[in-house]
């Protein structure tokens, strides 16, 4: 064929052979990718793509459009539900009519869209998160931390500006029971594909800022299909790990998010959470005062109860003196009895030694001898025992029992 075409032509070819076999309406599945946000009442623009379940690499992909009318209606219907916006990286189910435009080339153009293909795959992903971290061994250790008896000081992430953090500051600053409460805010972005990150930040910033009792995750307001953007697994991890009671209110009555699977616990709305910490103040309070009544009881049973035994003893007490007194003195009168018997004993006993002491002195006066004819010769003033000791000329003394006897030594014979 050698006729020469414009490329008008081609696509024009194309197109009537695109649009004549296909013009039936087909249902398509795929991810959302370089999805645009049109304003109020515009178009939809958009890429659907298909990706391989290893790899992740896309192996098909096709530019979609929807147009006004059709969006606005499509838009409406698939938040109410799914609770979920056409966003970047949703897997939908899409009825699409194949289009070929010869300026723009090949697109899909959307007519419907089956919210419940969608809320099935999220369903499926959120349980594959709290699978994986239940095979992990990680999904009720938050839960598993002791709630302190006091929560005072209360670390918030959220949104500095949102007004769920206000309400939630109100409430406890405003409680019936006048508790004051250290609340510090740690900011973070609470909706988008930059809020698992941004939570985690925040929650290591609250770690490294020092002691806390409580962190409340809040966030009041917003879509509900924000709500996907905390099924991150990260950052369900993180708080599953943490090493503080962690408490999620995060604006929702009817929907549940993977945080609220692995918080210490969970409530519905930032003003809830205020009033469950307000709750668990008053329980502890309550227990306080009842220890405090069951104490005061307590003690004055107890110092009834020594008041009447301490008037029982003033009573009994001369009756103890007397009986006392009583006792002492006939103790006193035995003891008397038995020194003085002792004493007497111990007199008897050193007389007798005295007069065997005696008798052996007078057994041993040298007088006694020299009355039975004995002497006692002495030399310079020392009894003579023995001769060897002695010279010749030597004066001796002779002692007698009539008088002394001085002799002079002519010869010393020895044996």
């Amino acid at each position: 064929m050698n006729e020469v075409l414009t490329l008008f032509e081609l696509n024009s070819l194309v197109r009537d052979v695109l649009e004549g076999n296909f013009d039936d309406e087909y249902w398509v599945t795929g991810e959302l990718s370089d999805v645009s946000t049109p304003a109020f009442g515009g178009h939809f623009y958009g890429e659907l793509v298909q990706k391989d379940e290893e790899s992740d690499r896309i192996v098909a992909k096709a530019r979609i459009t929807c147009w006004a009318r059709n969006y606005n209606m499509i838009r409406l219907r698939f938040q109410k539900e799914a609770g979920e916006t056409l966003r970047k990286g949703l897997q939908v189910k899409l009825l699409v009519k194949v289009s070929f435009h010869e300026q723009y080339g090949y697109s899909l153009n959307v007519i419907d869209i089956d919210s419940t293909f969608t809320l099935g795959d999220l369903a499926k992903r959120r349980r594959e998160i709290l699978l994986q971290l239940e095979k992990d061994g990680i999904l009720h250790d938050n839960q598993s931390l002791p709630l302190p008896r006091l929560l005072r000081r209360i670390a918030v992430v959220s949104s500095a500006t949102a007004a769920g953090y206000g309400d939630f500051c109100n409430h406890l600053e405003q409680n019936d029971y006048g508790f004051h409460f250290d609340v510090q805010l740690f900011p973070a972005v609470m909706q988008g594909q930059q809020a698992p990150e941004s939570i985690i930040a925040a929650l290591q910033d609250v770690v490294s800022a020092g002691t806390f009792d409580l962190v409340a995750i809040i966030r009041g307001g917003g879509a509900s299909s924000d709500l996907s953007d905390f099924d991150s697994y990260k950052l369900a991890a993180c708080i599953a790990m943490y090493p503080l009671p962690v408490l999620t209110g995060i604006g929702h009555e009817r929907d549940e998010t993977v945080l609220d699977y692995v918080a210490h616990t969970r409530v519905k709305t930032p003003t809830a959470a205020a009033a469950f910490i307000i709750e668990h103040q008053a329980q502890e309070a309550t227990m306080l005062d009842d220890l405090y009544q069951r104490i005061t009881h307590a003690a004055k049973e107890q110092i009834q109860h020594e008041k009447g035994r301490l008037e029982r003893h003033e009573a009994l007490l001369p009756l103890l003196f007397t009986n006392m007194f009583r006792d002492w003195q006939v103790k006193l009168t035995l003891l008397h009895q038995r020194i003085v018997t002792a004493v007497d004993r111990r007199i008897m006993t050193e007389k007798h030694g005295l007069q065997l002491l005696k008798q052996r002195l007078e057994a041993l006066d040298p007088m006694l001898l020299l009355r039975r004819g004995y002497s006692i010769t002495t030399c310079r003033g020392k009894i003579v025992r023995d001769i060897k000791s002695l010279s010749e000329g030597e004066v001796l003394t002779t002692q007698t029992e009539k008088g002394e006897i001085y002799s002079k030594i002519i010869l010393c014979k020895k044996k």
